[in-house]
C-alpha cells in the first residue's frame, strides 16, 4: 500500500519547480535559443523530475510509488497521443489533396484594403486554422500581409497586432495545433470537448478584436495593392487544382464531430478521404510524390494504370507519416504547403511523455498538492481558482519563456484542485489555452515573442499593445469564472469515480 511517511515542507516542494524554472531559462537564453524546442527542454523536464524523485524519496517514497505514478500519468495521455498522430497523418493528406491549401486560397479573397487590419486579422485566422500553426501562417502570409499593411501607409505595430491575433485565434482553435492538443491532455479531457467549450471564450474575444481593428482600419485603410497575395494565389492555383469539392471532407469531419462520433475514428475518416481526393484530384502532386522506389518491369509496365495506383499508395503513405513539401516555384508559399506527417509530432508527444514523467513524479509524491494547498485555500471561488490558474501561466511564460511550459506545468499542478472543486476538465484546459497560448507571444523574451519579432521585424514591445485578441483572452477566461458563465461541474459523485479511473 503506497503510504507518504511525512507531507513534505513547502520549501521541499517548491526545489523542483525552481530547478525548472531556472535550468528552463538558463537553456534558452544561454545555450540553445529557439532551439531549445527541439529537445533540450524535454531534458530539463526529465533533470527536474529526477530532483522531484529525491525530494520524494526523503519524505518516505519509495521508488516503486514514484513510478507508479510516472507510468500512470503517462498512461493518463495517451488516448491525447493517439490523436496527435492521427492529426499529423490528416494534416498531410490534406496538403495533398489541396483541402488545406484551397482553404488558403479562398481565404485570400477576403482582403480589402479598404479594411485591411479586419480583412487582415481574419485572413491570418482562416489560415491558421487550416494549417494549425501560427508560427507558418505569420512567417508566411503574415510576412505578406505586412508589406500589404506597409505600402497602405499603416503602422507596422498595428498590421503586426492584426495578424498575431488572428493567426493565435486559429492557433488555439485548429484542431491541428500542438498547443490544442497539449492543453486537453494536460487537464485529461478530449481535443474535441476541449475546442468546443473553448469557443465560449474565444469567440467573443476574437468579435471584440475584430471590431476593434475594424475601428482603426476603416479611419486608416486605402487603396492599396494586393500584388503579394495575388502572387501567393496564383502559386497555389499553378501547383493544385483549386475547387469546391475540395470542402466536402472537412465538412463531413465537422459533421462526424458535430454527432459525437469519437476524435481517432473521425479523424481516421478525414485522413483516409483526404488521400482519396489527394488521387482524384490531384494527379500531378501523386505523381511527383510517388517517385520511382519500386520494380516497375515486374509489377507492371511504366504509364499503365498500376503504376498511378503504386504511386497514389506511396504518395498518400508519405504525406501520412513523414515530411512533404509541395514546390510551387514561390519560397515563403512553399514554407506553408509543408507538413511533417505523424513524425512531424513526435516532438510533442516526447514533450508531453516528458512533462507527465515529471508531473506524475510530482503528484505521486504530493509535491503538487502541497505548492497548490496554499493558493487553492485563497482561492475561494471557482473565479479565483481560474485566476490562479491565469496568473500562473502568464508567470511560467514569463519566467520559463516557453508556451508549452506554461500549459504543462500549471495544468498538471490545477488538475486535482479542479477536480476536488468539482470543475470539469475542460474548464482547466481552456483556461490553460485562453492564458498560457495566447500570451507566449506578447513576452520579448519568450520564443514565441522573440521568434515572431525576428520574422516581421517588429521588437515585441512595439506590437504587444496591438495584439488585442491576445490580451483579451486571460480577462476574458477569468470574467467567465468569477461571472460563472459557463462553468461546467461535476454532478454529485462523479469526480470521485473520475477520480479513481485516472
Amino acid at each position: 500500500m503506497d503510504k507518504v511517511q511525512r507531507r513534505p515542507a513547502i520549501w521541499e516542494a517548491l526545489i523542483p519547480v525552481i530547478f525548472l524554472i531556472v535550468a528552463l531559462f538558463f537553456n534558452v537564453f544561454y545555450i540553445f535559443g529557439d532551439a531549445a524546442l527541439d529537445g533540450s527542454n524535454q531534458i530539463v523536464l526529465l533533470l527536474a523530475a529526477f530532483v522531484a524523485v529525491i525530494i520524494g524519496l526523503r519524505t518516505g517514497m519509495s521508488w516503486d510509488d514514484l513510478q507508479d505514478g510516472m507510468v500512470k500519468s503517462i498512461s493518463a495521455a495517451m488516448p491525447s497521443i493517439f490523436i496527435l498522430l492521427m492529426i499529423g497523418a490528416l494534416a498531410g493528406t490534406w496538403l495533398i489533396s489541396g483541402i488545406v491549401p484551397a482553404m488558403i486560397y479562398y481565404g485570400l479573397d477576403i482582403l480589402n484594403p479598404t479594411i485591411f487590419l479586419f480583412a487582415a486579422c481574419i485572413v491570418s485566422a482562416i489560415v491558421s486554422v487550416a494549417t494549425g500553426s501560427s508560427w507558418s501562417t505569420i512567417a508566411t502570409i503574415g510576412i505578406a500581409l505586412l508589406g500589404i499593411g506597409d505600402a497602405l501607409g499603416l503602422s507596422k505595430a498595428v498590421v503586426a497586432g492584426a495578424i498575431i491575433s488572428g493567426a493565435y485565434f486559429g492557433d488555439k482553435m485548429s484542431p491541428l495545433s500542438d498547443t490544442t492538443n497539449l492543453a486537453p491532455a494536460m487537464a485529461g479531457t478530449d481535443l474535441f470537448t476541449h475546442i468546443k467549450y473553448m469557443a465560449y471564450t474565444t469567440v467573443p474575444s476574437i468579435v471584440i478584436t475584430l471590431l476593434i481593428f475594424l475601428g482603426i482600419g476603416i479611419y486608416q485603410g486605402g487603396d492599396g495593392q494586393i500584388a503579394d497575395t495575388e502572387a501567393v494565389q496564383a502559386a497555389i492555383g499553378q501547383a493544385f487544382n483549386i475547387n469546391g469539392w475540395l470542402f466536402i471532407v472537412p465538412a463531413l469531419v465537422i459533421f462526424l464531430i458535430v454527432k459525437k462520433v469519437p476524435a481517432f475514428p473521425a479523424l481516421l475518416i478525414g485522413t483516409l478521404l483526404g488521400g482519396l481526393c489527394a488521387i482524384i484530384f490531384q494527379p500531378q502532386i501523386i505523381t511527383g510524390l510517388g517517385g520511382s522506389t519500386f520494380n516497375r518491369e515486374i509489377v507492371f509496365e511504366a504509364g499503365s494504370g498500376w503504376e498511378y495506383f503504386f504511386n497514389s499508395f506511396k504518395a498518400v503513405m508519405m504525406a501520412m507519416y513523414g515530411d512533404v513539401t509541395v514546390a510551387t516555384g514561390n519560397a515563403e508559399v512553399d514554407g506553408l504547403l509543408s507538413t511533417g506527417g505523424m513524425a512531424g509530432m513526435l516532438w510533442t508527444i516526447w514533450l508531453i511523455i516528458c512533462a507527465m514523467i515529471f508531473g506524475g513524479v510530482m503528484e505521486k509524491a504530493g509535491l503538487l498538492q502541497r505548492i497548490t494547498d496554499p493558493i487553492i485555500q485563497m482561492a475561494r471561488s471557482s473565479g479565483s481558482l481560474i485566476l490562479s490558474t491565469t496568473v500562473s501561466c502568464i508567470f511560467f511564460n514569463v519566467t520559463a519563456s516557453d508556451q508549452y511550459l506554461a500549459i504543462v506545468v500549471p495544468g498538471r499542478m490545477f488538475a486535482g484542485p479542479y477536480r476536488e472543486r468539482g470543475l470539469k476538465p475542460k474548464v482547466l484546459s481552456r483556461t490553460l489555452e485562453d492564458s498560457g497560448t495566447v500570451t507566449s507571444v506578447l513576452v520579448p523574451w519568450n520564443t514565441c515573442g522573440a521568434t515572431q519579432a525576428g520574422i516581421l521585424g517588429v521588437a515585441t514591445g512595439t506590437y504587444a499593445p496591438y495584439c488585442f485578441f491576445n490580451i483579451i483572452s486571460p480577462f476574458m477566461t477569468v470574467l467567465f469564472g468569477y461571472a460563472n458563465i459557463k462553468i461546467a461541474r461535476y454532478k454529485d459523485g462523479e469526480a470521485e469515480r473520475k477520480k479513481e479511473l485516472v
